[in-house]
């Protein structure tokens, strides 16, 4: 979140302006209804002002989202009023440590997760990542599948930064790196490092461009991927 954006309903102004954050949300949200079964419990990691959440609630989905920004929180409570009220949709806020070791176990108390999602890239902003899949592994039912929108590594419409080529060398050695932004890390990692820190609670199924597709969702080609800010990749759970 920029600086400039102060509360939820600006963020919710700004990612409705540009239109390849409008297409990279509908790519998500298509790919979510393709692996998401009728009825699913669907848990929404970095929720934000709740766009996504009202929306798989609209689809007939049961959804336990988190977010641990106040201001985003707020936004959400007021984005998703009916569906809150109802029952449909339950959010869990508060520090990240307090979700890993409490708000984890009182979620899989009360039901099994079948689909974790986690759009717009706050798996990019997690230090230790493998430490936030054992929570999700404890988090859903055998079977589970992430999918998580992420930052791209090899966006071409990166290759214009300094930073970029800066970390190049850092990358290909590390296979990540991040830059600070303003209130945390922000990791671009290659999916051979997203699927490494996966192990052994999931396994890397896909990796997708993210972008409007009306095909399965399936890995994108080499090439295609260098097209998208976004990658989306899909993970189940071992």
């Amino acid at each position: 979140m920029g600086s400039t954006i102060s509360t939820g309903e600006e963020y919710l102004e700004a990612i409705r302006a540009r239109e390849s954050d409008r297409n990279a949300r509908r790519a998500f949200q298509s790919t979510v209804m393709k692996v998401a079964g009728p009825g699913s419990h669907l848990f929404d990691f970095g929720a934000g002002p709740g766009m996504d959440a009202k929306f798989y609630a609209g689809k007939g989905l049961q959804v336990a989202a988190y977010d641990i920004e106040p201001r985003m929180c707020a936004a959400f409570r007021r984005h998703c009023a009916e569906e809150i009220a109802s029952g449909q949709v339950q959010l869990f806020e508060g520090g990240y440590r307090e979700f890993l070791e409490r708000q984890i176990p009182e979620i899989r108390a009360r039901c099994a997760i079948d689909v974790v999602t986690a759009n717009f890239a706050p798996l990019s902003l997690i230090d230790d990542l493998h430490e936030l899949f054992a929570g999700l592994h404890a988090l859903t039912r055998p079977g589970a599948l992430i999918l998580a929108s992420v930052l791209n590594p090899q966006f071409f419409g990166d290759w214009r930064y300094g930073w970029w080529w800066a970390n190049r060398l850092r990358y290909w050695r590390d296979g990540h790196f991040s830059v600070r932004g303003e209130d945390f890390n922000v990791y671009r990692r290659s999916y051979e490092n997203f699927a490494s820190l996966a192990q052994p609670y999931f396994t890397l199924r896909a990796t997708i461009r993210g972008l409007p597709d009306n095909t399965a969702p399936s890995s994108s080609g080499r090439l295609a991927l260098l097209t998208s800010r976004y990658t989306f990749l899909l993970f189940a759970r071992r």
